[in-house]
């Protein structure tokens, strides 16, 4: 067994990054949306396993541990793969930095989001120190649905930035509307539309086209559109996003866009993001 743990650190120590990081792992808390997008949109390898064995590692095979943790290699069954072209290993092996009272049982099951290590299959290095966590079908499923919904034709793009924003007084007083473009990865159409008319409630939406749905709803919560906006937009437009705009105009706009804001809600994470 020490020459297995032995050959198995040195092995992991010489891969291409950490395959922990030194950082404190969180407290346990139950993931947000917000958590597992961020964790599962990058992983190339999201997997439900089974612990087959567990060997907490000796100091020095574990260097830059966190304060108050134990490393641990572990190996483990692969009981579905949610996510991995090219498919896995039916047996994996990783390391992850636990409290030290912590113990890994036998038959216990997670979730591991990961990268393969490079030129050996059977080993995963997790994205992050949190990025083993304990299995229920509940969060299983949320997994799944944020991968099937970022694997879908017309897959919102992650959002880079915010460009242009217009804003139209209608002929009516108190009526408008504005449009704020946003930037992306693959440079698809986002836009925030914004309808203001005359004893109405102010209505908004979100085009992933260039053509306007003025009957389109905002995006539901806990959705991948819902995340993308509410996730990555900032909580005021920009300067540089009003530098066309005149004083009452670039007021108008700002006064739409909190109204976005509001109606996303915040994006709630229970840890850091890296």
């Amino acid at each position: 067994m020490r020459i297995k743990l032995v050959a198995a650190a040195a092995i992991f120590a010489a891969m291409a990054g950490q395959a922990v990081d030194s950082q404190p792992v969180p407290a346990p808390a139950g993931p947000s949306y917000a958590d597992l997008a961020d964790l599962a949109l990058s992983a190339p390898v999201v997997a439900h396993v089974r612990v087959a064995d567990a060997d907490r590692l000796a100091a020095e095979l574990a260097p830059n541990v966190p304060a108050g943790h134990r490393r641990f290699l572990v190996e483990a069954d692969v009981v579905a793969l949610i996510r991995g072209s090219g498919g896995i290993a039916g047996r994996v092996s990783y390391l992850v930095d636990l409290p030290a009272d912590s113990r890994l049982r036998r038959r216990s099951e997670y979730l591991l989001l990961a990268r393969r290590a490079p030129d050996r299959p059977a080993m995963l290095q997790l994205l992050a120190p949190d990025a083993q966590l304990p299995y229920t079908p509940e969060t299983a499923e949320r997994l799944r649905a944020i991968l099937r919904e970022a694997g879908a034709a017309g897959a919102p793009a992650r959002i880079t930035g915010i460009g242009r924003a217009f804003h139209v007084p209608g002929s009516l007083p108190g009526e408008s509307e504005t449009q704020i473009f946003l930037q992306t990865e693959d440079e698809r159409p986002i836009s925030l539309n914004v309808l203001r008319r005359p004893g109405e409630q102010p209505r908004w939406s979100v085009a992933l086209s260039e053509m306007v749905d003025e009957a389109a709803a905002p995006p539901a919560p806990d959705t991948l559109l819902w995340y993308r906006l509410a996730c990555t937009l900032p909580a005021r437009l920009p300067g540089d996003v009003l530098r066309e705009a005149g004083p009452e105009e670039g007021q108008a706009i700002q006064a739409d866009y909190r109204l976005v804001m509001e109606g996303l809600g915040p994006c709630t994470r229970t840890r850091p993001r890296r």
